[in-house]
């Protein structure tokens, strides 16, 4: 077990220099030069040829590629991600907090969605086929396929503006989590709900299950071990989901003022801040890795034969 465990993590690193050498590379996929988009996202209205030369010099890009990249990465290590080109701040002092103000939101919101997904899953798998099951898909299929933009602003409307009963902005209060975390958790609960109700049905056919029955084991016993089986099924997408909501929340927290991450790389983008956009990606990338990672070892704790071959 610790050996494929550490294996599982050392693995990881190697990815990780590649996610953060590709993230690297990104101010350089700009048709102009870096130090160009230094000074037009700083506003110089006139750029001459010695003053690109003169940024080049005092930011240290007339260095060699490796040698840059080097340095950069290991100042990434020390959350040193360097300073905006736009405000002047450290990007750690910028990204630090709406990443703080991201991570309430998709935790909220997990906490939401794991426990909607199970409730509704298993209705729907012990009620398969009625009318019920048929309803909870139904109605989950309309809530999923619909734009977050056009929920947040039918939410808005009902209980903002008609109702006046929840803030439409910022974050000053629990009432502020209440339309986000509900936007974000009906996208995620109408999809993650499913991989339950499957499992469910699958463990529900086997015949253990018939077993217990036969012997006389109360409903309740092989209703619970049923839900412990198929929920090893569904943590390696549940874990996904953390890394997944952290990436996806762009249009809910633009939407709501939200001074979270999304809110950041929005303006990060329009404002071609690139040491913003570097380490808003690589901060994305190294979640999807790290709880990638985190979901094989829970797997493997799980469920021994996952660690076979390893």
């Amino acid at each position: 077990m610790l050996r494929y465990v550490s294996r599982r993590w050392i693995l990881s690193i190697p990815l990780l220099v590649i996610i953060s050498f590709l993230t690297f590379i990104l101010i350089h996929l700009s048709p102009m030069k870096p130090a160009q988009v230094v000074l037009q996202a700083q506003g110089v209205p006139v750029i001459t040829e010695e003053l690109i030369i003169e940024t080049e010099q005092r930011l240290g890009l007339d260095r060699p590629f490796l040698l840059r990249f080097g340095d950069w990465l290991l100042s990434c290590l020390k959350l040193d991600f360097g300073d905006s080109y736009v405000t002047g701040q450290t990007v750690w002092s910028m990204l630090g907090p709406a990443l703080w103000n991201t991570l309430k939101l998709t935790l909220v919101s997990m906490v939401a969605i794991v426990t909607l997904s199970i409730v509704l899953g298993v209705i729907c798998a012990l009620k398969a086929g009625s009318w019920v099951d048929h309803s909870v898909r139904s109605v989950s299929f309309f809530l999923t396929a619909m734009p977050a933009y056009a929920l947040a602003a039918l939410l808005i409307w009902l209980f903002s503006i008609r109702l006046d009963l929840l803030p439409t902005s910022g974050m000053d209060s629990v009432q502020s989590y209440v339309l986000p975390v509900i936007i974000i958790t009906t996208t995620y609960a109408g999809l993650y709900f499913r991989v339950i109700r499957t499992s469910m049905l699958n463990n529900l056919n086997q015949n253990y299950v018939l077993y217990g029955r036969a012997c006389g084991l109360p409903e309740s016993k092989i209703i619970l071990s049923v839900l412990r089986n198929s929920l090893q099924v569904a943590v390696s997408v549940f874990c996904m989901a953390v890394p997944i909501i952290l990436g996806s929340t762009v249009v809910v927290e633009n939407i709501f003022a939200w001074p979270g991450l999304g809110s950041l790389s929005v303006r990060a983008i329009l404002g071609r801040d690139f040491p913003v956009i570097q380490a808003f990606v690589l901060v994305l990338a190294a979640a999807f890795v790290i709880f990638n990672t985190f979901s094989d070892t829970i797997n493997a704790v799980l469920n021994p034969k996952s660690r076979e071959g390893m």
